[in-house]
């Protein structure tokens, strides 16, 4: 994974103009904001991961993928559901996944498309995708695009850091979060990184 190019920037301001997060970037050095493979699969990916644990979605991609040979829009077009589901899927992620498929073949869906459209108009094109919520675009955004000015707002984890460190580990209001997270714009997927960090050293991958 490459450490996106504004990223020594993003963190010099932030530091500079917010104190909690200059603690948190001088304490976590290193990076690893990216995905581990092409559009497609990472949207599929974070399909089958819905609702159940990382292990468990582990567990299901590899037996697709051994099933499918590579999960790829042809291969899961081609598949019935009831060879998907015995790979572990519910009846219902199967149906997503293969909606998924049908949108990257007809084109419905293209990434080509993509870097010329703003956060709010990719996250709009992305949740007609059945299966494919607001968060799950915007972590699609953060990780596999790295677009620097996402701000996930109802990322339970965003919430319980900016609760620890700007609200006395109360509860935060989704309006304080945001006109908290208004100083780190145009950083704030950066900012959202580095808290998360606070919860949890290991960094995330989609």
């Amino acid at each position: 994974m490459r450490t996106p190019e504004y990223w020594p920037q993003a963190t010099r301001e932030l530091a500079g103009r917010d104190a909690v997060l200059g603690g948190l970037i001088a304490r976590f050095e290193g990076l690893a904001l990216g995905s581990r493979g092409d559009a497609f699969s990472t949207l599929a990916r974070a399909i089958v991961g819905q609702q159940i644990s990382v292990k468990a979605a582990q567990s299901v991609w590899d037996r697709l993928s051994e099933r499918l040979e590579r999960v790829t829009p042809e291969s899961l077009a081609r598949s019935r559901k009831p060879a998907l589901r015995g790979c572990g899927l519910s009846g219902q992620k199967a149906g997503y996944l293969k909606d998924l498929a049908l949108r990257f073949l007809d084109g419905t869906l293209d990434t080509a498309r993509w870097p010329a459209l703003d956060d709010e108009a990719l996250i709009a094109e992305l949740t007609q995708v059945r299966g494919i919520g607001r968060w799950t675009a915007e972590m699609f955004l953060i990780f596999h695009l790295a677009r620097p000015d996402v701000l996930p707002l109802d990322d339970l984890g965003l919430q319980r850091a900016m609760s620890l460190h700007y609200n006395r580990a109360r509860p935060i209001a989704i309006p304080k979060m945001r006109r908290i997270a208004g100083a780190w714009a145009p950083w704030r997927s950066v900012a959202t990184w580095y808290l998360w960090r606070s919860l949890d050293p290991v960094p995330v991958e989609y």
